[in-house]
C-alpha cells in the first residue's frame, strides 16, 4: 500500500526558510542578469562615445585663404590655344599637364614665414577651379585652399598646448603660424568634403573614404550576386527535394561547420583558387566579392532553411491536394511565405561579410590605391581594409581619419540591419 504523506506545513520555521532562499535566488538571478546587461551597456556606450569623440572632426577641415593668379607662363600654358579650344576633354587634358605645384608654391609666398601651413596636396583645389571656369586664366581671385593636417588639429583642439614642445606632437613654429594666421582671419573650418568624395592618400588632410566605399559596392555586389542565388537554391534542394541518406548528411554537417569557420580560412581559400590557380586580378572587388560569397554561403544556406521549415505543412498538403506539382508548391506557395526570413538571413550573411577584414588582406586588397575603382576588376580597396591601414598610420592627422571611417562603416552596417529588420516586422507572417 502507497504510503500516505503528510500534508506540507508551510508555516514551519524550516520551509519559510526554503522560501526565503528560493526568493532571495530569484533576486539574485535578476540582479546579475540586469548587472550583465547594464555592463555590455556601458561598453557599448564607452564604444561609441569614444569614436564619435575622436572621428566628429575628422568630417571637418580647416582651409586658409591665399590670392591666387592663374598666370599662364607659371603654368606653362598657352592662354590664346586655351581660350580657342572647345573641346572640354582636350582643355581638360592640357590642364593635367600644367604646373599647378608651381603655381600654388608662388601663392602660398605671400603667407611670409607661414607658407609651410599650405598642404603638399592643395594645388588640386587650383586645378580643380580652373577646370570649372577656364575664363580665370590670366586672373586673381582669393581661394580657400586646406593646410596641413597639424595646422588642421590645432585649430580643432587636439593638441595640449600647455605640454612641453617634446611631447605635444606639435612645434613651436606651428602654433605661432596658427596663432598668427587665425588673428588674420585667414583660417576657417568647414565640412570637409575631400573626406567623403576622394581616395586614400599619404597625407591625412587629402585623405578620403569614397574609393574605399565604392570598392566595398562593388565587392558586395560581386558577393550577392552568386552567394544569395547559390545559396537559396542549395538550401531549397536540400529541404525540399534532396533524398534523406548519407550523402546529405554528411552535405549539412558540412555547411554548418562551415558557418563556424574563421573567415581567415576563406581567404586562404581565396588566394590558392581564385588567385593562383585562376589568375584573377589582385586586389579586385571581383576576387573579394567571391571571397566573401564563399563565407557568406553557409549563413544564407542555414537561414533559408530555417525558413522554410517555419512555413506550415498544410500550406504544402493543400496546395498538393489541388493539384499542384511539387515545384509548384515549392515556388510558388513554400518559397513566397518564407522569403522574409530569406530575405533576412541574406542581409544579416552580407553585413557581416561588409565588416571582414582578414580574409581580404590575404587576396591583396590591402594596396595603397588612390583612384577609384572603375570596374570590377580595377585595384581596390575596402572600408574596413581602409580603416586598418589607417589606424596602422603613424601620421597624427589619421587617428581621426580612422574613427571617422569607423562612423560611416557602422552607419551602413546599422543601415542594412534596419532594413532586414524592417523586412522581417512587414511580411513575417505567425501561424
Amino acid at each position: 500500500m502507497p504510503v500516505e504523506r503528510e500534508p506540507t506545513d508551510w508555516s514551519s520555521t524550516r520551509m519559510q526558510r526554503r522560501i526565503a532562499r528560493r526568493y532571495a535566488a530569484e533576486r539574485n538571478f535578476r540582479f546579475l542578469g540586469l548587472a550583465a546587461l547594464g555592463l555590455a551597456a556601458s561598453f557599448l556606450v564607452f564604444l561609441l562615445f569614444t569614436i564619435v569623440r575622436d572621428g566628429w572632426t575628422g568630417f571637418l577641415n580647416t582651409e586658409v585663404r591665399v590670392a591666387v593668379t592663374y598666370e599662364p607662363a607659371i603654368l606653362g600654358l598657352d592662354a590664346g590655344r586655351i581660350a580657342a579650344t572647345a573641346d572640354p576633354a582636350a582643355r581638360r587634358a592640357a590642364f593635367r599637364q600644367a604646373d599647378f605645384a608651381g603655381l600654388m608654391l608662388a601663392a602660398s609666398e605671400q603667407l611670409g614665414d607661414f607658407d609651410s601651413v599650405v598642404s603638399e596636396g592643395a594645388w588640386l583645389a587650383l586645378r580643380d577651379r580652373l577646370e570649372a571656369d577656364p575664363a580665370l586664366l590670366g586672373q586673381t581671385e582669393q581661394v580657400w585652399v586646406p593646410v596641413r593636417s597639424t595646422i588642421d588639429l590645432l585649430n580643432k583642439g587636439k593638441f595640449d598646448l600647455e605640454a612641453p614642445e617634446i611631447s605635444r606632437g606639435v612645434s613651436d613654429r606651428d602654433i605661432r603660424a596658427w596663432q598668427a594666421l587665425e588673428a588674420q582671419g585667414k583660417l576657417r573650418t568647414g565640412f570637409n568634403g575631400i573626406f567623403l568624395s576622394t581616395a586614400d592618400s599619404t597625407v591625412p588632410e587629402l585623405a578620403g573614404i569614397w574609393g574605399a566605399a565604392l570598392g566595398s559596392l562593388l565587392t558586395l555586389l560581386v558577393t550577392i550576386a552568386v552567394s544569395f542565388p547559390v545559396g537559396v537554391g542549395a538550401a531549397i534542394w536540400l529541404e525540399e527535394f534532396a533524398p534523406r541518406n548519407r550523402w546529405t548528411d554528411i552535405i549539412e554537417v558540412s555547411i554548418n561547420n562551415l558557418a563556424a569557420v574563421p573567415s581567415i580560412i576563406f581567404g586562404l581559400l581565396g588566394l590558392a583558387v581564385f588567385l593562383n590557380v585562376f589568375g584573377m586580378p589582385r586586389s579586385a572587388p571581383l576576387v573579394g566579392g567571391l571571397t566573401l560569397a564563399l563565407m557568406t554561403l553557409p549563413v544564407i544556406v542555414i537561414s533559408t532553411r530555417v525558413a522554410i521549415k517555419s512555413v506550415p505543412p498544410s500550406i504544402r498538403d493543400a496546395a498538393l491536394g489541388i493539384g499542384a506539382s511539387p515545384i509548384q508548391v515549392v515556388f510558388q506557395h513554400v518559397v513566397p511565405l518564407a522569403l522574409p526570413g530569406i530575405l533576412t538571413g541574406t542581409i544579416i550573411g552580407i553585413a557581416r561579410a561588409l565588416g571582414e577584414t582578414a580574409p581580404l588582406l590575404l587576396i591583396g586588397m590591402r594596396a595603397f590605391v588612390v583612384d577609384t575603382p572603375q570596374g570590377f576588376t580595377q585595384p581596390a580597396t575596402v572600408l574596413p581594409v581602409q580603416v586598418f591601414l589607417w589606424s596602422d598610420d603613424v601620421a597624427r592627422g589619421f587617428i581621426e581619419k580612422t574613427s571617422a571611417a569607423i562612423m560611416v562603416l557602422m552607419m551602413i552596417l546599422i543601415a542594412m540591419n534596419s532594413v532586414a529588420i524592417y523586412l522581417r516586422n512587414k511580411f513575417e507572417r505567425r501561424w
